[in-house]
């Protein structure tokens, strides 16, 4: 790592990034010798739990000489250059904090907008159509708070994480797809992975019309997304949590067209059983990259009510 702000750092050594800097960033080789970047938490801090997990990096907490220290560090070597790049920024949002709690918290959260935009994200904000998905998946969050509780509600959203099921519950997995009220009666499937099922768990299709237009009346993604933050403003953990997702999806609130407007429309929900019309793994060997078209007439047979989203319970 010659060139860079970590050569000739012995493992468990920092170098304060910024000697003027308002908070207590540093520049540290990890125990086994990749770069890292720590923040020594102001004093009264309140840690975020649980904390984000993402591909090639680690966050954590750690504790030296009695302090709390809030920990970002790389496992690909390979990527120390653009890493080099994100520890910059993510210092320099963090020095734009005015108390102890929001450094950490913006600390943790220009890290999850990092991880949006290195999973093909872009910098210019969310597509049309990136925000009809999300508009969709704030629907069936609420949905799910409503049937299954804030802190379970927002656990199981792992679609910002990049995981291949949008929704992660006990007991169920839940793929959601938007689609314009007026389009052919088809949703598209990305990857093999989305509509295939994991072992113990049960697989639903949730697919939801949600249609846009420029008005000067109406609910505005930010509408949305502040409908949806309430639902956990009684819920310290939940909060927390729901404040790393919103984050991982690349949503910001200065990117948002206050012009246009999102409905949220007809809901159907599927249940993907072995009939269903999709592809599964095993593929071929070398096709990779899927993405195909499921028509909705063909799912029709598997439709069944939304109670199916409740919670079992007992009698």
């Amino acid at each position: 790592m010659t060139d860079t702000p970590w050569a000739g750092l012995a493992p468990d050594i920092g170098r304060r990034v910024d000697s003027h800097g308002r908070y207590d960033f540093f520049w540290a080789a990890m125990p086994n010798g990749l770069p890292g970047l720590l923040l020594k938490m102001p004093e009264g801090t309140t840690k975020v739990h649980p904390l984000p997990v993402l591909r090639n990096l680690s966050l954590s907490y750690r504790k030296v000489d009695g302090r709390d220290i809030f920990c970002i560090s790389l496992e690909d070597r390979s990527q120390v250059e653009i890493f080099e790049t994100l520890c910059r920024d993510v210092v320099a949002a963090g020095e734009q904090a005015d108390t102890a709690d929001s450094v950490l918290s913006r600390a943790i959260h220009r890290t999850m907008r990092w991880h949006h935009l290195l999973r093909a994200g872009s910098a210019e904000g969310l597509s049309i159509e990136e925000q009809r998905g999300l508009v969709a998946e704030l629907a069936v969050l609420r949905d799910l708070v409503d049937r299954r509780g804030a802190l379970t509600a927002i656990g199981a959203w792992m679609g910002p994480t990049g995981s291949p099921k949008d929704f992660e519950l006990a007991d169920i997995h839940i793929e959601v797809k938007a689609r314009r009220g007026a389009a052919h009666p088809k949703i598209t499937i990305s990857s093999a992975a989305q509509l295939s099922a994991v072992e113990g768990f049960a697989l639903y299709l949730r697919v939801i019309d949600v249609d846009t237009a420029l008005a000067e009346e109406g609910t505005t993604l930010a509408d949305h997304v502040d409908a949806t933050a309430a639902c956990f403003a009684g819920d310290p953990a939940a909060a927390s949590l729901w404040e790393q997702r919103l984050a991982a999806t690349g949503y910001l609130f200065e990117q948002v067209d206050l012009h246009r407007v999102w409905k949220v429309g007809h809901a159907r929900i599927y249940e993907v059983v072995e009939e269903f019309p999709r592809l599964i793994p095993p593929l071929p060997e070398g096709v990779d990259d899927l993405k195909y078209s499921v028509s909705l007439a063909a799912c029709a047979p598997f439709e069944i009510s939304d109670e199916i989203l409740s919670p079992v319970r007992s009698s």
